[in-house]
């Protein structure tokens, strides 16, 4: 059974932008999808979510496929680092994720943020469960600066990809469709 996991960011839910119109492509397309509500997701913890998605997908193999959006993309990569030696995944599409950010306003979001930006990632690992990463950026993100996309291609070889005019594609950016989304799940799906 193919299956989609949608992981939406910080202060984000599963009704938000995007996530809904996706949900409902996919699963027209065959797939089963899950967008789940993360923990405590105004103050989300890399233990939290980690475990609540591993609880969530249970085992996985190459018809499992994840997306992620902003701290959603770091929850996926931290959770395939988890995985057992010979697990396979069939793909991961990123959308405005981060290993960097800029502009955070209040003490608050950085002590949230730092665990995040700090605990190191065992990349190799990370790859070992699957080659295929796909990242797309903004140019106009607020949070998220474009060099982001030089660090998912060096740590995961993500191909990448930059929208104009997308904001942070959150819900508030007006964002209600990511096709390209769809379109590299679909492919992705076909080529296993």
């Amino acid at each position: 059974m193919k299956r989609v996991f949608i992981i939406h960011g910080w202060s984000g839910s599963p009704e938000e932008g995007w996530f809904p119109w996706l949900k409902t492509e996919l699963v027209n397309n065959g797939f089963q999808v899950e967008v789940p509500t993360m923990p405590n997701t105004d103050e989300p913890e890399i233990q939290a979510w980690v475990s609540y998605l591993s609880l969530l997908v249970g085992e996985v193999d190459e018809e499992t496929f994840f997306v992620g959006h902003s701290i959603g993309c770091q929850t996926i990569i931290r959770f395939l680092e988890t995985l057992p030696e010979n697990s396979k995944i069939g793909g991961c599409v990123f959308v405005g994720g981060w290993f960097e950010l800029m502009n955070l306003e209040t003490e608050e979001e950085l002590s949230i943020a730092k665990p995040w930006l700090e605990r190191p990632i065992d990349f190799s690992k990370v790859k070992s469960h699957n080659s295929n990463f796909t990242a797309i950026f903004s140019d106009d993100d607020p949070v998220v600066p474009l060099n982001n996309k030089e660090l998912f291609e060096s740590n995961l070889n993500a191909k990448t990809i930059i929208e104009h005019n997308k904001g942070h594609f959150s819900g508030s950016d007006g964002i209600t469709e990511v096709p390209e989304v769809l379109e590299i799940i679909l492919k992705s799906s076909l080529e296993r």
